[in-house]
């Protein structure tokens, strides 16, 4: 089984930014962000795949960027311009096939998650 690890995640203002990195054990054919905040079900925020354009939620458009360093098994979500709205835990999701990008489905892995709380 692939393990993945988050970090990265923090309290920050209306506006700030962060960087979650996503430690995994073993490269994967698609690699996901995901979030879910209380009382909502768990979104896509961003996906990237081993020869397709990295795609994302239209709420993060513009604003977030995925990316992934091979060498170092680490792929990350660069969040700029943060709004309230998206605080949220964040997970770090994978799967060894094409996954649908933004859909919670059809992923193998997940890692526990990171927090993430933006105030206004």
């Amino acid at each position: 089984a692939v393990q993945l690890a988050e970090s990265g995640g923090g309290s920050v203002q209306d506006g700030g930014s962060l960087r979650l990195s996503c430690v995994y054990t073993t490269p994967t054919v698609s690699m996901g962000w995901f979030r879910q905040a209380p009382g909502k079900e768990r979104e896509g925020v961003a996906a990237i795949f081993s020869h397709n354009s990295p795609q994302y939620a239209d709420s993060v458009k513009g604003r977030f960027t995925i990316s992934k360093d091979s060498p170092q098994k680490t792929m990350y979500l660069q969040m700029n311009s943060l709004k309230p709205e998206d605080s949220a835990i964040y997970y770090c999701a994978a799967s060894n096939s094409w996954a649908p990008p933004l859909i919670p489905r059809g992923w193998d892995f997940w890692g526990l998650g990171t927090q993430v709380t933006v105030s206004s």
